[in-house]
């Protein structure tokens, strides 16, 4: 660990220099070019523009190895208004790291240099894989069908994510850990109306979305096992005119989110909302369109790959500041779609200490920089643990 603080401060300003320029999914120009450059300072093989805006540093050990691994980080940031009273607060007005995207690639990157340093410790190949477009869950997508798993061969794939528990502790569990996440809409037309002289003379479909809603909450209470994890949420609703408020709208459209962890029960909830959808508005005398998009995928741990990366975190937290048995978190993440294609696992970090309190996707977000030394020790000591000579 003495050797990592020695590169704190250089991580820190990197850390903070992405951090003051943050960039959406699928406009990551600045941020793949800063990594880029770091990793051919350092010595690394790099690859530019996997996937468009992804990176790829290949690092080889001094001695010969058949095994390689894969350490994945994600690059992209928020369409927020950043609230954050630092000195490297965003400069561009509207976007924010507010998810620790930052912190992730700095994290990554200290590990690339520090291996560099150090190719006599393991034995074999690590791509150090920096991702765009995570929060748009595009990015591992546009990196896989740009062929990254053939081009740059893994037998396993890591992934970390900073999370709200205590400073240097890990959380991380075999099999589901992230949900599938969907996004559906449903528009209701009818016929439209005065609603102050003549309600009798439409077809309502504002109490037809509000039966909507409400029906929507029984597919998990009554339609899914208990046993079973889902969530269905109304994110927005649109509908007549706050100017013109007797008249009374001729067609609403709402929209969604689902979170679910298996095939089945995900199967399930897109039949459910069609059926409810349809059969209300046949009642009212209405139509229902539906759009169902499946956007993201269950994240699944495989087993064997989940112990090695909770004996890499022991290593680095001790056994009693590893959570090995989390709950499964009802959020989406799109190194669920690596996980499909190679062996591998994902965990959590966390990095709350009596500065820093996390809340992911809030405009006073801010990575703690003191996290910055367990990220890149866990790391390493995956590395040298997989790739022991």
């Amino acid at each position: 660990m003495n050797d990592i603080l020695l590169m704190q401060e250089e991580l820190v300003a990197i850390r903070q220099d992405i951090h003051a320029h943050p960039e959406m999914a699928m406009e990551e120009v600045r941020t793949s070019t800063l990594v880029a450059s770091k990793l051919k300072q350092w010595g690394l093989t790099v690859t530019e523009g996997v996937g468009q805006f992804g990176v790829v540093g290949t690092l080889k050990s001094l001695q010969s190895g058949n095994r390689s691994i894969g350490l994945r980080a994600d690059m992209d940031a928020l369409q927020l208004i950043e609230k954050c009273n630092v000195p490297y607060i965003s400069t561009k007005p509207g976007t924010m790291h507010a998810c620790g995207h930052d912190g992730h690639t700095t994290m990554l990157l200290g590990a690339a240099k520090y291996l560099a340093e150090h190719r006599d410790s393991f034995c074999g190949n690590v791509q150090f894989i920096f991702q765009p477009a995570e929060e748009r869950l595009q990015g591992a997508i546009a990196m896989i069908n740009d062929g990254l798993f053939e081009r740059f061969p893994v037998d396993a794939i890591y992934g970390l994510h900073n999370y709200s528990g205590q400073l240097g502790t890990f959380a991380i569990r075999s099999g589901p850990l992230m949900a599938a996440s969907d996004r559906w809409f449903v528009t209701f037309r009818g016929t439209g109306g005065h609603g102050g002289a003549a309600p009798h003379l439409a077809t309502d479909v504002t109490i037809l979305q509000a039966q909507f809603i409400m029906a929507l909450q029984t597919i998990v209470s009554r339609n899914i096992n208990a046993a079973d994890l889902a969530v269905i949420s109304v994110g927005a609703i649109q509908g007549g005119s706050f100017v013109s408020l007797s008249v009374m709208p001729s067609e609403i459209r709402i929209g969604g989110t689902t979170r679910t962890f298996t095939e089945s029960v995900r199967d399930l909830i897109e039949r459910r909302i069609n059926e409810l959808a349809n059969n209300l508005a046949m009642t009212f005398g209405c139509t229902a369109h539906v759009e169902y998009n499946r956007t993201g995928t269950a994240l699944i741990n495989h087993n064997e790959q989940t112990q090695r990366a909770i004996k890499a975190a022991e290593s680095v937290a001790g056994t009693t500041n590893v959570n090995k048995n989390t709950e499964p978190f009802m959020g989406s993440e799109d190194f669920a779609f690596m996980l499909l294609k190679r062996p591998g696992a994902f965990i959590f970090m966390g990095i709350n200490d009596e500065k820093v309190s996390v809340k992911l996707h809030s405009p006073d977000y801010n990575f703690n920089d003191d996290a910055i030394p367990f990220g890149v020790a866990y790391w390493i000591n995956l590395v040298q643990q997989e790739l022991n000579i």
